[in-house]
């Protein structure tokens, strides 16, 4: 059963200075989840509406709009499919008229895999026919992506619109949510590359194709109840009640409130800012947390802020420094150099440990304040332009929340 999201309907564009960067850490991130735990992790949280959403809010998107959808799909796509042979990984599909090329693009992928074509296809087509047909909530739908691993797991992340009620519903699927899918009989078909597919063509899986096509039969009032759902506000700034302050605190006590070096796990991290340090942190955590750690996706906002200027202009020069360290320690990992990258998993353990006994404050609206104060020194920039520097710096609160 797929879960989704609504999300207020936003238009623009990305700004190519955060596309790039975008593209860059966006591939990193999948490539240290990978790394660390399997291409089928990738796929399991990109099927998960509040990861995705954490994703696209660390990427530096506006924290709750639309666009995080399209932008962060087309930047992974950017990323992930230039190297898919050697990720494992693929992703089909778009927006618009992209949508339409994803048959295409999965019997190419299956003629260069073994996969089975004929049954990914039928997958897609039929995921966009129960969201746009089944459920009918009022939402059309205009992006369609298939992300699909050499073994046969595969995820759906689409899109639709509601101009009436000027909101998105995204929707998210995982092939291994379906019991029939997995219970169905399998085996090993054998291409360029290999890897465990599922038989959904053997005679035995009619009953499992049966039992899909039933879902589109099936009323609303019986589907929606069964479906987990993520509900963004209407409105565009950050509030505290968006975020869980406790969690959010704790990430800004390791990043700057505490010396790395005081803990040998982080010596190979010496060098960093407090600022980069608190970005680092959050991206450690949508590569390493468990699902639960995304129940408040805002608060990975303060990774790299918005390009709308919500919470605060994005840091061009700390997410620069973000990417080029997740990078060095993905590269020195393959040279069997893994203490950066050990380094960078253990911050989101220390920031969940300082968690455990952390009472924030109320000074939510001081930590965006100073943010936007100190922008200038990190290249802050929106799709407004540059932020410059105050013409009469202001005293007051320190990055706080304890």
């Amino acid at each position: 059963m797929p879960s989704y999201a609504d999300l207020p309907l936003h238009y623009g564009q990305v700004p190519p200075w955060l596309a790039k960067r975008m593209s860059l850490l966006g591939g990193a991130i999948v490539e240290a989840i990978i790394t660390d735990y399997g291409k089928g992790e990738v796929v399991r949280k990109l099927s998960d509406p509040c990861w995705f959403q954490a994703l696209g809010c660390v990427l530096g998107m506006d924290w709750h709009s639309s666009g995080i959808t399209t932008s962060v799909m087309g930047a992974l796509k950017k990323a992930i499919n230039p190297r898919s042979k050697e990720l494992g990984i693929y992703i089909c599909g778009g927006k618009g008229r992209h949508s339409k090329e994803t048959p295409a693009e999965l019997m190419a992928i299956a003629n260069k895999t073994g996969l089975p074509g004929d049954q990914l296809v039928y997958s897609s087509k039929l995921t966009a026919k129960v969201d746009n047909t089944a459920i009918q909530d009022g939402f059309q739908l205009y992006l369609h992506s298939f992300i699909l691993s050499d073994e046969g797991e595969w995820a759906v992340v689409q899109q639709g619109m509601n101009d009436a009620s000027s909101m998105a519903r995204r929707y998210h699927w995982h092939s291994s949510a379906f019991t029939s899918f997995t219970e169905a009989p399998h085996t090993f078909i054998y291409g360029r590359n290999q890897g465990m597919i599922l038989n959904l063509t053997d005679i035995k899986a009619g009953d499992t194709r049966q039992g899909i096509l039933q879902l589109t039969k099936e009323k609303p009032a019986h589907l929606l109840p069964e479906i987990r759902n993520l509900v963004m506000p209407s409105h565009h700034e950050l509030r505290a009640e968006n975020v869980n302050l406790k969690r959010l605190g704790s990430v800004l006590a390791l990043a700057h409130n505490t010396n790395p070096a005081n803990f040998e796990s982080l010596l190979m991290l010496e060098g960093l800012g407090p600022r980069t340090l608190q970005s680092l942190t959050l991206v450690s955590e949508v590569i390493h947390g468990t699902a639960s750690r995304f129940e408040d996706p805002a608060r990975f906002s303060f990774a790299h802020g918005g390009k709308d200027g919500h919470p605060f202009p994005v840091p061009t020069r700390i997410y620069d420094e973000t990417i080029a360290t997740l990078k060095d320690a993905l590269n020195k990992a393959k040279i069997g150099q893994s203490d950066k990258q050990d380094a960078i998993k253990k911050l989101s353990v220390l920031s969940q440990q300082i968690e455990k006994d952390f009472e924030p404050n109320t000074n939510f609206d001081n930590v965006i304040a100073q943010e936007r104060r100190d922008s200038w020194q990190y290249g802050g920039r929106t799709v407004f332009g540059k932020a410059v520097k105050p013409a009469t710096p202001k005293g007051g609160d320190q990055l706080k929340l304890f």
